[in-house]
């Protein structure tokens, strides 16, 4: 039986570089034998139907024929639509953040330790908050994205690769997804 799955490709057509175009990523899709791929907005979205017994290595296998098909480099994060619904219910910060193009979900490539976790959230981020849930981090940022240190932390030092969307995509990925 497929389960629908949703494709979190990091830093692609963000500027010149790592340019992916849609119709070309779906179809890598189906020629990996996902079902019925669909893609949201030009950042690297997609959602696809997978055997469930394909589902743990399909960012793998999508992140490899990126870079052999397409030629291009990105890490590839996946979640199935059951996760995204999780992430939408289980939203820690849903008392605060009021404006959704200024809160961001961190999807990460894998739990960060305890220690990691206690040593991210014991700094100092001024009025924006934030939170780290399983392999998601919840960031608020009320006086906006751009002026914000959370999108630009180095989570490299923790050894996760992350990517992140703000609640409105994460939402509209869920409804793609039917997980709504």
């Amino acid at each position: 039986m497929a389960e629908q799955v949703v494709a979190l490709l990091r830093g692609i057509n963000v500027g010149r570089n790592k340019r992916v175009a849609m119709a070309d990523l779906r179809r890598l899709l189906v020629e990996l034998g996902y079902t019925e791929p669909r893609t949201l907005l030009n950042s690297g979205n997609a959602v696809f139907g997978c055997p469930a017994g394909q589902v743990a290595g399909a960012a793998a296998a999508i992140e490899a024929a990126i870079a052999d098909r397409l030629g291009v480099r990105c890490a590839v994060l996946t979640r199935t639509g059951k996760h995204l619904a999780t992430v939408l219910r289980n939203n820690p910060l849903a008392d605060v953040a009021t404006e959704p193009a200024r809160y961001l979900v961190g999807f990460l490539s894998r739990p960060m330790d305890k220690a990691a976790v206690s040593e991210l959230l014991s700094q100092d981020f001024g009025p924006d908050q934030l939170r780290i849930a399983g392999s998601e981090a919840y960031l608020w940022c009320p006086s906006g994205i751009a002026d914000s240190p959370l999108p630009k932390l180095a989570w490299s030092k923790f050894g996760v690769d992350v990517t992140t969307r703000n609640w409105n995509t994460v939402v509209k990925l869920a409804e793609l997804a039917g997980s709504d």
